[in-house]
């Protein structure tokens, strides 16, 4: 084998993967076809899930270095030009603001890492420059996938690069080359759901000036969206340096693009268009997350419309549950179950955050439909038109900007390593309740030593005693230690933390998911542990 791993595409996602895998030792090969980063504008915000999860890596201080200054604000507008009084402002916390919050909150409804603004073309660059000093992981740009083949014990890849064809041997392959995905191609699995929605062009440009100006005369302060109330779905973007700024409208060309720049600022101002390219809205879903040897993560498997920040965050999940399912069952200790585990988890996930994509893109449709030619009248028609315009934006945009329960309470349901009870707390989008019940992400609780419950996990199997509970978890814990995998038992003495998880004992995997809980150990211990690293057999 040339390695444990081939990843393809060198996006968030299958840099996180290798970071993950690398650093679990995994002897991973990163290829992407360009010779370079693009600097091109697509995701702009990591959600609070995913710094969660980047923290456990060790990289959320070079994330939120990297990204925007965290005393900007992130509040969301409803304009007719940036010198024009907004129609709508919806505030939302700078990144200071909230972990200001969370530091004042222990009631495990907020994540212990807050959303950061970083624009994609910041992150693809921070992310390989951690991959290439791993050293289990080889970093390959300018090596372009070609065609795949498997067999019961690896996978062979034919690349090109500029020195020609080669073939790269791995026990594994996984694709993370985007919507158009030829790895998923190769495989034969097809896209279901909504197609070509609706055409944009989306530019990127370099106006220094612009953020300084704001607000312009009347016009909004400084904020992350401003979406403006024309028939073209126009929306300006600020992006992390506050020197560059996107722009998504339906027009034809580059110049309209400029006209549509020019008419948002509503002043002159110097500016640099440095990109502009058509788009198109999807929402859809991989009738499959991979086959045999072969897995798929990202856009790979689920393109949405970037409403809600869905995307690249899920992602980053994909990359993140799949990580350690691969690293255990190269290590050994993994069950068959662990790597069958990931499609079941992971597009039911996917599925849901189409779900709420569709949800936020109908409710951000709904107000724009209340668009009319008179909208800037001075006229009693035209203040009526503002008027109904902003008090619907007032409730559907938010769905749009408030999507902390399909961030936080995901919960892997009828997954075969999860001692799955039924029932359970509903699926919601917009709202979180801190809940243990197996299948769920563990809440963040502060301890009475300040620290956070979460930093006090490690990468193995967590079996957390709480309050000064007398159960035994010495049981559980040599059953899994049976099966190779790494556990500890962590005492955690504090009753805050006993109260929000409403149980004397609980299981933690390592992407901090709850296996199991309970208030006396299992009755079968061998079968939990059996479960929880993927070798129960059901029947």
């Amino acid at each position: 084998m040339d390695c444990d791993v081939l990843i393809v595409g060198a996006g968030p996602t299958g840099l996180t993967l290798a970071i993950d895998l690398g650093k679990r030792g995994a002897r991973t090969i990163l290829i992407e076809e360009k010779e370079r980063p693009a600097f091109l504008p697509k995701m702009e915000r990591i959600n609070a899930r995913s710094m969660e999860i980047y923290r456990r890596m060790g990289l959320a201080g070079k994330i939120r270095a990297a990204g925007l200054r965290p005393d900007c604000p992130m509040d969301v507008y409803i304009v007719l030009a940036l010198n024009e009084p907004p129609l709508l402002r919806l505030h939302y916390p700078s990144v200071e603001q909230a972990q200001a919050e969370t530091r004042a909150t222990n009631d495990g409804t907020l994540p212990l890492e807050p959303y950061q603004l970083i624009s994609q073309y910041t992150l693809e660059p921070l992310l390989k420059s951690v991959a290439e000093t791993i050293p289990a992981i080889s970093v390959r740009f300018g090596c372009e996938f070609l065609s795949l083949r498997q067999d019961a014990a690896g996978v062979t890849a034919r690349v090109r690069t500029s020195g020609g064809a080669e073939d790269i041997r791995a026990a594994y392959l996984v694709g993370c080359d985007g919507g158009t995905s030829p790895v998923r191609k190769q495989l034969g699995i097809g896209l279901s759901g909504e197609g070509n929605l609706l055409a944009l062009r989306q530019a990127l440009y370099r106006c220094d000036e612009l953020f300084d100006l704001l607000p312009i005369g009347n016009g909004p302060g400084k904020g992350r969206h401003y979406h403006v109330a024309d028939d073209r779905a126009t929306q300006l973007i600020m992006q992390d340096s506050t020197r560059h700024w996107t722009l998504h409208s339906i027009v034809d060309t580059a110049e309209e693009m400029n006209a549509a720049f020019e008419r948002t600022v509503g002043v002159p101002v110097k500016y640099e268009m440095l990109s502009c390219d058509p788009w198109r809205q999807n929402l859809l879903l991989a009738d499959r997350y991979g086959e045999g040897r072969v897995f798929l993560a990202g856009d790979a498997v689920h393109l949405v419309i970037p409403t809600g920040g869905l995307g690249m965050n899920s992602g980053v999940a994909d990359a993140i549950d799949l990580a350690w399912k691969l690293a255990a069952t190269l290590a050994g200790w993994g069950g068959p179950n662990l790597l069958k585990s990931y499609e079941i988890e992971r597009r039911q996930v996917g599925e849901r955050n189409v779900g709420a994509s569709r949800y936020a893109t109908l409710g951000r449709r709904k107000w724009r439909s209340l668009w009319r030619p008179n909208i800037r009248d001075a006229t009693p028609a035209g203040q009526q038109t503002r008027s109904v315009l902003a008090t619907m934006a007032d409730v559907e945009q938010r769905k749009s900007n408030e999507m902390i329960g399909a961030e936080l309470g995901y919960r892997y349901v009828n997954s075969p390593i999860i001692c799955n009870v039924p029932g359970g707390p509903e699926h919601l989008f917009r709202e979180y309740h801190p809940t243990t019940w197996p299948g769920a992400r563990l809440p963040h609780v502060w301890l009475g030593d300040g620290t956070a419950i979460q930093d006090r996990i490690l990468g193995g199997y967590t079996i957390l005693k709480l309050s000064g509970t007398k159960a035994d978890a010495s049981g559980l814990e040599k059953a899994i230690r049976l099966r190779g995998a790494p556990v500890r038992v962590l005492d955690i003495p504090d009753r805050s933390a006993r109260e929000i998880y409403g149980h004397d004992l609980i299981l933690v995997r390592p992407d901090m998911h709850v296996v199991w809980r309970g208030n006396a150990p299992p009755e079968d211990v061998a079968q939990v542990a059996a479960i929880a690293t993927g070798h129960f057999a059901a029947g």
